[in-house]
């Protein structure tokens, strides 16, 4: 029988084990809850206090050709050295593999001799006996790091980096572009499609315990994503061969540079964008600042007679002109409002047509058919044409200069039809040609055909803008003409392309000299076809920048046909199969 003398101890006893296991319950619950359930939570916020983090570094993309050729990419490298401190330490303790061997095995892997190694070693020791540190060899491959690593040599260590190298060299160098030292784009497609080609770095992240100790489970792992590939427009090996072509034309006609632009007529796609000087993106050391960008996209001039073709359009469709329509011209006229115009060559007084006026690039014929326009319609021509607007938006790109019809005097409303007072880029004559042989429907020009993603997700650029600039019968006439200038002009025999009806305007632009004026007899000239004239595939630009043994535009006439017919071989262009038509006649 329980007395009650009994029941009060019992009584407390349990109250108090009831308390103790209510807290050890509580504290059970909350450590589940620290441990398990909000484990992660806890984890990631004591990463910011007392966590360590590592850096993952991702790769950067890819850049290849049309056909997957690659043209940039990055790849790991090692950068070797030596303890020399550490070598004379084992030295004296009789190692299992002595320094003179070692040297000569680590020469043999490096593409050293044991002579340079253990030179090296000896002159740092000489400078400080106590050297921990000489650079053995950069750049390093990773067969060679294996090798070196296989050695098991105490004073050697190898540490990675990532390193861009570009496969084809000057091959599209300066439409590729190039890194600076620290991996940041600088120019070209490096630095357009930098949002592809940069990869996102992942991270690292532990706790360490007082021991120095990584704490099991504080591990946290952000994988790090590689860049993307960008694939171009450009056929790699038809713009190796224009690159050599361009280079060698350009310096027997003993000019400053050159480049040759291939767009294809139906996609407004650049198919070759050669030029020299070109870059090498290995070597930028070898080439000049000048040429680190695109003389394609950036070197702007004043267009000359490749663009009476423009004018020929505004003509007519705004004034109802022909290729037959008429004007009275001599080489030399001086009109109402004072101004004088010349052509390049003496003459009497032609009834010249208008396709006569373009074959025998009349100044002063294209002044008076031009004016048969408003020059706000003229104005209008010119940027429906693409004067005055950028292209691909390529780095460093420029848009060329068109003053408004307010700012034109009496001369530049007679130059504007000639194309002088306003500038332009080899880009944009290609993408003003491509619209004529187009049927007048004008396509954006482009340069990148996709970006496909570490993950296999394919992005296409923007689909270009089309517009039908001119009507298709406009397009017609021109070509007519063009195709007679090709043949009717003064380098008929200079362009011919044994098989395939041509297309040919030439341009002979002054060069400002910085002080407002022009520099003397010298040009940067151009030329400028589509082919084949019955099924139209393809356009070539062809420029040089001020040459000296033939300073007109005739410089220009062989590299434009050997630049014409080597696109058509390279994409295996079916020969004319229509003859042309019969020859417009140059005069009335």
């Amino acid at each position: 029988m329980t007395t009650r003398a009994t029941r009060g101890p019992r009584r407390r006893t349990v109250v108090a084990l009831a308390v103790i296991l209510s807290v050890l319950g509580a504290f059970v619950v909350r450590l589940v809850d620290i441990q398990v359930v909000s484990a992660d939570a806890h984890v990631t916020q004591s990463m910011g206090v007392i966590g360590k983090a590592a850096t993952i570094p991702g790769q950067r993309g890819t850049i290849v050709d049309a056909g997957g050729s690659v043209l940039a990419s990055s790849v790991l490298v090692y950068d070797a050295e030596l303890s020399p401190l550490v070598i004379t330490q084992l030295e004296g303790e009789d190692p299992e593999m002595p320094w003179a061997e070692a040297s000569e095995k680590i020469a043999a892997i490096t593409g050293q001799t044991g002579d340079e190694v253990r030179a090296l070693v000896a002159d740092a020791l000489a400078v400080n006996p106590e050297s921990q540190y000489v650079e053995l060899k950069k750049s390093l491959s990773t067969e060679q790091y294996i090798a070196l690593r296989d050695l098991k040599l105490a004073y050697l260590h190898q540490t990675g980096r990532e390193t861009r190298v570009y496969p084809n060299g000057a091959v599209a160098g300066n439409i590729v572009g190039f890194l600076n030292g620290s991996g940041e784009a600088q120019a070209g497609i490096e630095k357009m499609d930098q949002s592809c080609l940069a990869p996102t770095d992942g991270e690292q992240t532990y706790r360490k315990g007082a021991d120095g100790v990584v704490i099991p489970g504080s591990e946290r792992i952000t994988d790090a994503v590689d860049g993307g590939t960008v694939q171009l427009t450009i056929n790699s090996d038809l713009n190796w061969y224009l690159q050599q072509m361009i280079a060698e034309e350009a310096q027997v006609q003993g000019a400053k540079g050159g480049t040759v632009t291939v767009v294809e007529v139906e996609t407004g796609k650049i198919r070759a964008a050669a030029e020299w000087p070109s870059l090498d993106p290995n070597d930028l050391d070898g080439a000049t600042s000048a040429s680190w960008g695109s003389q394609i996209f950036h070197r702007d001039f004043e267009p000359g007679s490749t663009f009476k073709a423009i004018t020929a359009a505004a003509v007519m469709e705004g004034a109802g002109l022909t290729p037959l329509s008429t004007v009275s011209a001599a080489s030399r006229e001086k009109f109402p409002n004072g101004a004088v115009i010349n052509d390049a060559f003496s003459h009497p007084a032609y009834n010249y047509t208008l396709a006569g006026g373009l074959i025998d690039s009349s100044n002063v014929a294209l002044s008076k058919f031009g004016t048969m326009v408003s020059p706000d319609i003229r104005y209008d021509y010119l940027q429906r044409f693409g004067v005055g607007e950028k292209t691909i938006g390529f780095p460093t790109e420029v848009g060329g200069i068109l003053h408004p019809v307010s700012e034109w005097d009496a001369q530049s409303l007679y130059t504007t039809t000639f194309g002088q007072y306003f500038t332009v880029t080899a880009a944009q004559v290609a993408g003003a040609y491509q619209a004529i042989a187009n049927g007048g429907e004008k396509i954006d020009l482009s340069l990148v055909e996709s970006c496909t993603r570490a993950d296999g997700t394919v992005v296409t650029p923007k689909q270009p803008d089309h517009e039908q600039i001119i009507a298709e019968q406009t397009a017609s006439d021109l070509t007519r003409m063009l195709e007679n200038v090709a043949v009717q002009g003064g380098n008929a025999d200079r362009i011919e392309v044994p098989g395939y009806r041509v297309t040919s305007k030439t341009g002979t632009a002054q060069v400002p000299d910085g002080n407002g004026g022009y520099k003397a007899g010298v040009y940067f000239t151009s030329m400028v076809g589509f082919a084949p004239v019955d099924d139209p595939k393809y356009v070539v630009v062809v420029t040089l920048d001020e040459p000296t043994k033939v300073v007109s535009s005739a410089a220009t006439a062989s590299a434009f046909q050997k630049a014409m017919t080597q696109v058509m071989k390279t994409y295996r262009v079916m020969p004319s199969s229509v003859p042309m038509d019969e020859l417009l006649p140059k005069f009335e």
